[in-house]
């Protein structure tokens, strides 16, 4: 039986799949209430398989909604999951839902980034996170490991850099293992070559006693402590919300929270949303 071009290429996407999780072709195969006799054909071409067994060999590989519309489209289907710009009008309510969990963060800073770190939305505490950084940086659209992590972005006032930048790398190279994202490759070698400056090097203790890498930055008002934290949406039915996160910072201690109350009380509850290049306090 000669092997189709579409049935080739559904198989190789299938099997880079199940070695992406590092999943047996029985176990698989079990998941998906299929047999591997039958699983084994698919992976090599063999056979065509219908709608159901690919949406369901997508969900027990835990493939990206964007990922299954291609796997989809291989074999010959029309793609299950929609797709919208961030500012498309249809998606208005979205649009709210993610300001309304901004907004309850404040007035800690917290964003809203898209799979490949893209800043698509922020509450108005952030401008003030990222005072400092050069306006390059800041010109849409901006990235959220660049300004964490670039020279010119507040990499010099981050205290504990090599920590947070450990964490941010692992998350980034955790991403590149899940999806195989090009973009995402060429993010995480970016990263990695940025230089890191000698009064950054990592310091015995930088993470004795921590359950959670925190940030420590250096500012006008001293060094302040952040817990960072990530939200995504549950069971979300739309490529788009499917890949957006929300970092949260939230005071890692009273000295923080008081700072962040203080601001809110002085702007009237508000930021005035622009970024001011503030002097920080000097990195020890």
């Amino acid at each position: 039986m000669s092997i189709s071009s579409m049935d080739s290429r559904y198989a190789g996407l299938l099997r880079t799949w199940r070695r992406r999780r590092r999943m047996a072709r029985g176990a698989l195969a079990q998941d998906a209430a299929i047999s591997a006799r039958h699983l084994g054909a698919l992976e090599s071409g063999r056979c065509r398989p219908d709608r159901a067994t690919v949406l369901a060999l997508a969900d027990c590989l835990d493939i990206p909604l964007r990922d299954r519309n291609q796997m989809l489209a291989v074999a010959g289907f029309d793609p299950e999951f929609p797709e919208r710009r961030f500012a498309d009008p249809d998606f208005a309510s979205a649009r709210r839902d993610v300001a309304m969990i901004l907004e309850a963060h404040a007035p800690g800073p917290a964003l809203a980034i898209d799979r490949h770190w893209t800043i698509i939305a922020a509450n108005a505490s952030v401008p003030w996170l990222f005072a400092g950084t050069e306006p390059g940086l800041l010109h849409p659209p901006a990235n959220f490991l660049r300004l964490c992590l670039h020279p010119a972005g507040i990499a010099g006032r981050i205290v504990n850099l090599p920590a947070w930048r450990a964490c941010l790398i692992a998350r980034l190279r955790r991403q590149v293992d899940l999806t195989g994202d090009p973009v995402l490759i060429e993010l995480l070698e970016e990263v990695r070559d940025y230089p890191v400056s000698a009064g950054h090097r990592p310091a015995m203790g930088d993470r004795d006693a921590e359950l959670a890498v925190p940030l420590r930055l250096a500012t006008i008002d001293g060094v302040l402590t952040f817990i960072g934290t990530t939200t995504t949406f549950v069971a979300p039915a739309d490529i788009t919300l499917a890949e957006i996160s929300i970092e949260a910072f939230l005071p890692g201690d009273a000295r923080t929270a008081e700072l962040l109350r203080m601001r809110a009380g002085c702007n009237g509850g508000r930021d005035d949303g622009r970024v001011r290049r503030e002097r920080p306090a000097a990195v020890d």
